[in-house]
C-alpha cells in the first residue's frame, strides 16, 4: 500500500502545482496595468495622475533673485557659485569657485582693488586678483591659481581667496574693475 499511496500523492502533488500555476497566470493576465507592470519609482514615492504634468525645473545656473539688479559679480556662498552680471540683467557667465577660509557677510560691496600676478596668503602663485572686502583683517577676492588649481583652503590659516579656474578669472578679470558692485548671497 505504501507505493500506491505515493503514487497518488505524487499525482495530487503535480494537479495542485498545475492548477497554482494556471490560477497565477489568469491572474496576471487579468490584473489592471497599476499593478501587472512593476515600475521603477521606490516604494515611498508619491504617485501620480497620469494626467498631472510634470512642473517645469527650475533653472539651476540662474541668476539668484535677491542679488541687487544692474551691472554686477554676484558671489553665492552656500552655492560655491559667481555670476557676472551686465546692466540689462543678463547672464555673461558663471562659474563655480573654491570658497576660502574666510567669508563676506552677505551684503553689497565694491571692487576695491585689483592685482595682475602675486603669491596668494596661502604661498600658491595667484592671478586676476580682484578684492572686495575685508574680514577680520583679511583681504577677500576672488583669484585664480596660476597652476589652475582648486584646492581647499588650510581652515587653519586666514586666507580669503575665493578661487575659480584661470579661464574664469580672466573673464572676471576683464569685468571687475575698481568700483564694479559685488553682491555676496548666502
Amino acid at each position: 500500500m505504501a507505493r500506491g499511496s505515493s503514487g497518488i500523492v505524487a499525482g495530487l502533488t503535480a494537479a495542485a502545482v498545475a492548477a497554482v500555476c494556471f490560477l497565477a497566470y489568469q491572474a496576471s493576465a487579468n490584473a489592471p496595468d497599476s499593478v501587472a507592470a512593476p515600475t521603477a519609482k521606490s516604494s515611498g514615492a508619491s504617485t501620480a495622475g497620469p494626467t498631472e504634468k510634470p512642473e517645469a525645473p527650475k533653472e539651476p545656473l540662474a541668476v539668484p533673485v535677491d542679488s541687487d539688479t544692474g551691472a554686477r559679480v554676484v558671489y553665492a556662498l552656500n552655492d560655491r557659485r559667481v555670476w557676472v552680471v551686465d546692466a540689462k540683467e543678463k547672464s555673461l557667465r558663471t562659474f563655480t569657485v573654491m570658497p576660502s577660509s574666510v567669508s563676506p557677510l552677505p551684503g553689497v560691496y565694491r571692487v576695491t582693488s585689483r592685482s595682475g600676478s602675486i603669491k596668494g596668503s596661502d604661498g600658491v602663485p595667484i592671478e586676476h586678483v580682484v578684492r572686495f572686502a575685508d574680514v577680520d583683517d583679511v583681504a577677500v577676492g576672488f583669484s585664480a591659481a596660476q597652476d589652475d588649481s582648486l584646492e581647499s583652503p588650510d581652515p587653519s590659516i586666514k586666507t580669503g581667496g575665493v578661487r575659480m579656474k584661470r579661464a574664469d578669472g580672466n573673464a572676471l578679470w576683464t569685468f571687475a574693475t575698481v568700483g564694479v558692485k559685488v553682491v555676496v548671497v548666502p
